[in-house]
């Protein structure tokens, strides 16, 4: 059987830099940080004290108040960004629905965590007042494939469902996999991304017990900084970012707008440290991507790198992508929209591969801000502070996490 198109026809998104696909791109063709200080927690006694959070998000707008109290807060992003694409598409829902395309309409929404935050609340209760004051939800709000399963039941959608984890490629790899459930038959439609809400007093302290975090709290929106040479650390995210992923059969059948098409997706392992990474790993799962889109190195425009602002990671990333495209690397635009969001660790590569997608379809590239005092060994053009209007045919997505574990996804200009 040969391999089915695969286009995007639906983004959600809900992030530091705005709670809807328009307001989150608005804000990084404009430069502006969604970094603040920590309001979640008191985090006074922190080594570090700021994050990407999620402002004035409503989610009575997408649940109702009974409902939402049985499910942590990355369940309730994961919803509104799920929610915001299937709209987007404009897929059948309800009476319009029949069983016939339900069993067709798939959704794979992961975490790189989950419900963190409610584990900790929930065990502080248990400590404070006893076994009977655990929730008889405190399971299903926690576990990381009820994004998937709210979605799915939310919707009638009976296709494929399932969570994907792999840390920080979480995101990426749920709109991999998803597109190669369609390129293979197993789904017409699959709703995909990824999801995380874990600025909490363990999130936080644990990137900081491995002093992976800034500690910039003086100056939070100049904290995520990669490829600088004062960058000090990633800053903490939350989001989600999801997208519909459509054969392009039934895109051309429903007379569905089309983002961009997802020519390639490759991933690969280390096999190395469990946290830092190396060069080849990377280097493969974008060479791997490109040989599954039927691309050339030389035919890439533009890359949305992981670009994390770590020392050792922002380093890593520019020698694999300068390994994968070698020559080609040097005339190829790079940026890092975590430089404003921070790192949303599973949700990362679902908000950032709605924003590559957007990329392509606007044929704009948002800025690496607080890009001041590049590193000399960084030494591609990482589109520093301003946006940039850029003819882009052929765009690279990274994602790389903890495990040694890597992801690329090609997405393609569709005329």
């Amino acid at each position: 059987m040969s391999r089915r198109r695969v286009v995007i026809t639906g983004l959600g998104c809900v992030s530091p830099v705005g709670n809807t696909v328009q307001d989150a791109w608005d804000s990084l063709l404009a430069g502006r940080s969604g970094i603040g200080p920590i309001t979640h927690f008191d985090a006074s006694t922190f080594a570090c004290q700021i994050a990407g959070e999620v402002k004035n998000f409503d989610i009575d707008a997408y649940i109702n108040p009974k409902e939402a109290r049985t499910m942590d807060r990355f369940i309730h992003l994961g919803i509104a960004a799920a929610t915001q694409a299937i709209a987007d598409a404009g897929l059948p829902q309800g009476d319009e629905l029949d069983d016939e395309l339900a069993t067709r309409i798939g959704c794979v929404i992961g975490s790189g965590i989950g419900g963190l935050p409610l584990i900790e609340n929930m065990h502080a209760e248990l400590t404070a007042r006893g076994a009977r004051r655990i929730s008889p939800f405190f399971v299903p709000a926690s576990i990381i494939n009820m994004i998937s399963g709210h979605v799915s039941m939310r919707h009638g959608f009976k296709g494929p469902n399932l969570a994907v984890v792999t840390a920080c490629t979480t995101g990426l790899h749920s709109i991999g996999e998803a597109s190669r459930m369609i390129e293979y038959g197993d789904a017409d439609i699959v709703i995909a991304g990824g999801s995380e809400a874990t600025v909490s007093p363990l999130g936080v302290g644990g990137f900081a017990a491995m002093r992976a975090l800034s500690t910039r709290n003086d100056d939070p929106t100049a904290a995520s900084r990669p490829w600088d040479k004062d960058r000090d650390g990633f800053v903490l995210g939350e989001g989600a970012g999801v997208m519909v992923v459509e054969s392009l059969e039934s895109a051309q059948r429903r007379g569905a707008r089309i983002y961009a098409e997802i020519a390639g997706y490759g991933m690969s392992a280390d096999a190395g440290h469990m946290t830092a990474p190396n060069m080849d790993g990377p280097r493969r799962a974008m060479l791997n991507a490109l040989r599954n889109a039927g691309t050339n190195v030389d035919q890439v425009d533009y890359v949305n790198a992981h670009g994390t602002s770590t020392p050792l990671g922002d380093v890593n990333e520019t020698q694999a992508i300068k390994a994968a495209l070698g020559d080609h690397a040097l005339k190829t635009l790079v940026s890092s929209t975590k430089s404003m969001t921070g790192h949303l660790l599973g949700g990362a590569g679902g908000v950032e591969s709605v924003f590559t997608a957007l990329s392509v379809y606007h044929q704009k590239v948002p800025p690496t801000i607080n890009l001041d005092n590049q590193d000399p060994e960084c030494d591609l053009d990482y589109c520093a502070n301003t946006a940039r209007d850029v003819k882009i045919n052929v765009a690279v997505k990274n994602n790389f996490g903890f495990g040694g574990t890597n992801g690329s996804l090609v997405f393609k200009r569709f005329v």
